[in-house]
């Protein structure tokens, strides 16, 4: 199973990749953890990548695919994997499309977890106030501008997926337990 999971920051992406990578057996392949493992081993990308970081700049993209294609030829990818945060912009996905032809597999399906902006927002506060503030990100301000770059840079990718027909949809603001199901019952179609 290859999977990619979109949704704006909150949505519950990466509990639901938890929960996946216990059902299927396959990685969740996060871009943030495959660039600090990528530095940690000390890989000629990842030595580039810290010394890029290390300025405070941002990876560029050709960089963090060349990082996404490394992980991908990983033997625990084999079986599939769980994308979570990559692709992030249409040129990224693309980027995706040729490494993916070029390892002779394909996507099984890109599932978005459709949440309201709002919503979001209050459950931050919720959290926030619950948790005693303890996530950096638990701010409204910081969730809206995050919102707000999902919007502008990753909502794209909804129409890209679904001209190539491996969009499903799912709802995000039920209950955990039945977004789980939700996306299980996609996949499976």
């Amino acid at each position: 199973m290859r999977l990619i999971l979109l949704g704006p920051p909150g949505a519950g992406k990466g509990t639901q990749a938890k929960i996946l990578v216990e059902a299927y057996g396959i990685p969740q392949l996060s871009t943030g953890d495959i660039l600090r493992a990528a530095i940690a081993a000390r890989t000629p990308l990842g030595l580039e990548a810290k010394a890029i970081v290390d300025r405070g700049d941002l990876v560029s993209d050709v960089i963090v695919n060349g990082i996404v294609s490394e992980r991908l030829d990983a033997e625990d990818c084999k079986p599939g994997f769980i994308l979570d945060g990559f692709p992030r912009t249409i040129a990224q996905a693309e980027a995706l499309d040729e490494m993916l032809d070029e390892k002779g597999v394909k996507l099984d399906a890109v599932v978005e977890i459709k949440a309201d902006a709002d919503e979001l927002v209050r459950r931050v506060i919720q959290r926030a106030k619950e948790s005693g503030g303890a996530r950096a990100d638990d701010n409204e301000d910081v969730l809206r501008k995050r919102l707000g770059v999902y919007q502008d840079q990753t909502a794209p990718l909804v129409a890209y997926y679904q001209s190539k027909g491996l969009l499903k949809t799912v709802d995000g603001m039920e209950p955990v337990e039945r977004v789980t199901a939700a996306i299980q019952a996609a996949i499976a179609q």
